[in-house]
């Protein structure tokens, strides 16, 4: 097991002007699970590429524990890789799928055995171990992907996407064994993902990128509750937060009329700004006999709870879209016209930066 760190690490392709990751600096301890996470194309992959010595690194370095592993070949740095298609061999068996990188290595025997047998048993796959790839489901494949990296025994598991090929229901019960799995094994995990909902649920911290540069990386809660822009506030939460571009009015932000007030230390952060950009969490608006105007879209049920979606009425000016959280039992409907009223508010700079305004 090692720490890993990312010093000032770019990579920029041929033909292209912009890093696909650019300037990364990034800690991950010793023992760590991190998720990488971000839309398409944000750099998070190519970021595990470069760990993991299969995309070259253009400036700066890489870490793994003491050792700088930036010119290191892959098969030196003691990484194992879960990929998104398995990368299984069709014509060998569980076990031996799990056993060929150690035979590459002319591992004994006697060892191979009992690090499969180990695996297997972690994996529950125990009663695979003769059957071919074909004759296993998606989420046992998934699991000899894990085993074959596993019994490896590397210093850092790099996982990209293993999940994306899975049906809904088993990506959740699958997210849920590898996050245990890893913290009964202790190694340091870089896992990569474009699903939130499975960076939140997965991750001892969530790093995210967007157009290969690091936005924030804190723990999922922190994420949540204290987005450093507005991007990773309307990216982190499901559904998405809200984000009002505002005018400003007497030391209020004007939502659609209604008068939401802005704190002094914020005012003093606006630098004389004609606008501010307003987020609201489903959760944090309510349904009120004063407030934000809005008429229902659609009504989502899900059960104890139900999702408004909807809009500001063209009469109050341009329409701003909203998301309201209420009870499953609300008898509202589509067209239904209501007011709501946010609870708490999250102000950032109407700019391309938006940065959070404390």
């Amino acid at each position: 097991m090692a720490a890993v760190e990312f010093v000032n690490a770019t990579r920029t392709y041929e033909g292209t002007k912009q890093p696909a990751v650019d300037d990364l600096n990034l800690h991950i301890n010793d023992g760590e699970f991190l998720v990488l996470v971000g839309p398409s194309g944000c750099g998070k992959s190519t970021s595990l590429r470069m760990l993991a010595g299969l995309e070259p690194v253009d400036g700066g370095s890489i870490r793994i524990g003491e050792r700088d592993v930036t010119s290191i070949a892959p098969k030196d740095r003691d990484v194992a890789m879960v990929f998104q298609n398995y990368a299984l061999y069709p014509h060998m068996t569980v076990a031996e799928n799990m056993a060929f990188a150690l035979k590459i290595q002319k591992v004994s025997k006697s060892e191979i055995n009992k690090r499969v047998q180990d695996a297997a048993k972690l994996l529950d796959l125990e009663p695979y171990l003769d059957r071919r790839p074909k004759a296993l489901s998606g989420g046992q494949r998934q699991r000899v992907a894990m085993g074959r990296a596993i019994v490896r025994e590397p210093q850092v598991f790099l996982m990209d996407e293993p999940l994306s090929n899975l049906d809904a229901k088993l990506r959740v019960q699958t997210r849920t064994q590898i996050a245990e799995l890893q913290r009964r094994l202790g190694v340091t995990t870089v896992y990569v993902t474009h699903d939130q909902v499975e960076a939140m649920t997965m991750g001892d911290r969530v790093a995210l990128l967007l157009d290969g540069v690091l936005q924030q990386v804190d723990t999922p809660r922190a994420l949540y509750e204290s987005p450093s822009n507005a991007f990773v506030a309307g990216f982190i939460g499901s559904p998405a937060m809200s984000l009002v571009s505002s005018s400003i009015a007497d030391g209020n932000a004007v939502v659609a009329g209604f008068p939401i007030p802005i704190e002094r230390s914020a005012i003093n952060n606006l630098n004389n700004a004609k606008s501010v950009m307003v987020g609201m969490r489903p959760e944090d608006l309510t349904v009120n006999a004063e407030g934000i105007p809005m008429e229902i879209d659609l009504v989502e049920e899900l059960g104890a709870d139900a999702y408004l979606y909807g809009k500001t009425p063209s009469e109050v000016g341009a329409p701003v879209s909203l998301i309201v959280r209420v009870p499953g039992d609300t008898k509202l409907t589509r067209g239904s016209r209501v007011k709501v009223k946010p609870t708490r508010t999250y102000l950032f700079e109407d700019s391309p930066t938006g940065k959070r305004l404390t």
